[in-house]
């Protein structure tokens, strides 16, 4: 039997690019070269897209673009089901591994053109995607399913807030965030209604509609929640990760803490005691209810009282030395190598 041919799309018009970067060079660099021929297929920030054929390395240096490249587009044509090189080359591909976030990569659309085209998907597919990137909807799903959610607020493009009314709701400190945004970017921690003002202007930034939340999770020198993670990996039977907890110095878990970890810490909880059998079945009681397939993590708090508050959906998670997806299933006893070989291995077979 002949190797496969899997996509990797990296890059994208979102904020979260140089991310994606990373992530994508770490799982082409974890690839099994007996089982899969790589695929990488980058996307620029302006929305060219290119078959790349160079080092991984550049990838990771943002130095990929141009050299080693061809002009290239994904045939929706199911007869055809790959790339379509502006040479008139096509490329077939037996799966496609989304390693993009944010806008243009995570939200479905990318997976939608995927799925039209008649490739497996490695991840999440359209409807999910789409789901957990809005977090006013995914918030109401899971609510529906008797889960326990922030209190929030969300402000529709060109609404004006009404700071006193908003307050009203999610009381002081409040999260400020995107509604269709991740790594915590445009992201921003209130406590009085100046703040609050400031941070809904930033949050525009990265997009139209905004979401105010109930601070959950502790801050610097209160011990009212604990934010902790749960890595799910699909297959036969889903395979979990270790449950982490992040340990902040500062507000929040913001981007630079989450690519650097610069004075936050992030451990492992021991797999066996109660507490973290409890969090996995509620996160992945979350992942079904949000229709996940493939991976994905799931965020969530947890009160003093041990209630289980969610947060956020994942369902393309950093794949960089300092992310916690892999970092969680390395603590199971998983490598990355593995991850990415079961993760390829049951789109292939689907």
């Amino acid at each position: 039997m002949g190797k496969s041919n899997i996509a990797v799309f990296f890059g994208g018009i979102s904020s979260e690019y140089e991310v994606s970067l990373q992530s994508a060079a770490a799982v082409l660099e974890s690839m099994d070269a007996e089982k899969y021929r790589a695929v990488p297929v980058g996307i620029t920030q302006s929305g060219e897209w290119f078959f790349y054929g160079g080092d991984y390395g550049r990838i990771r240096a943002d130095k990929w673009a141009g050299k080693d490249c061809v002009p290239a587009v994904l045939s929706p044509d199911r007869r055809e089901s790959g790339l379509v090189l502006c040479s008139g080359e096509r490329v077939r591909i037996d799966a496609a591994f989304p390693v993009m976030h944010g806008i243009g990569g995570e939200d479905g659309t990318l997976q939608g053109l995927i799925e039209l085209a008649g490739i497996p998907l490695c991840g999440c597919g359209t409807l999910a995607s789409a789901l957990c990137m809005d977090k006013d909807k995914a918030h109401r799903l899971v609510a529906a399913a008797g889960i326990a959610v922030p209190k929030s607020v969300t402000l529709d493009s060109g609404e004006t807030p009404d700071i006193d009314s908003i307050i009203s709701v999610t009381g002081l400190p409040a999260f400020v965030k995107p509604i269709r945004a991740g790594s915590s970017m445009g992201v921003s921690a209130a406590a009085e209604p100046a703040e609050l003002k400031k941070g809904i202007e930033l949050a525009r930034h990265y997009d139209s509609r905004v979401i105010i939340e109930q601070a959950i999770c502790a801050t610097e020198g209160s011990s009212a929640a604990r934010e902790v993670g749960c890595a799910i990996l699909d297959g036969d039977k889903p395979v979990m990760g270790a449950i982490d907890e992040i340990e902040l110095h500062g507000d929040f878990f913001d981007y630079t803490e989450k690519y650097t970890l610069g004075t936050a810490a992030v451990r492992c909880l021991p797999s066996t005691d109660k507490l973290s059998e409890k969090i996995k079945k509620t996160a992945l009681k979350i992942y079904k209810t949000l229709g996940c397939a493939g991976f994905a993590r799931v965020d969530m708090f947890l009160r003093q009282d041990g209630e289980i508050v969610f947060n956020e959906v994942n369902t393309i998670p950093g794949f960089t030395e300092h992310s916690r997806y892999p970092s969680m299933m390395k603590a199971a006893g998983y490598s990355l190598e593995r991850v990415v070989d079961m993760i390829i291995g049951q789109a292939v077979r689907a």
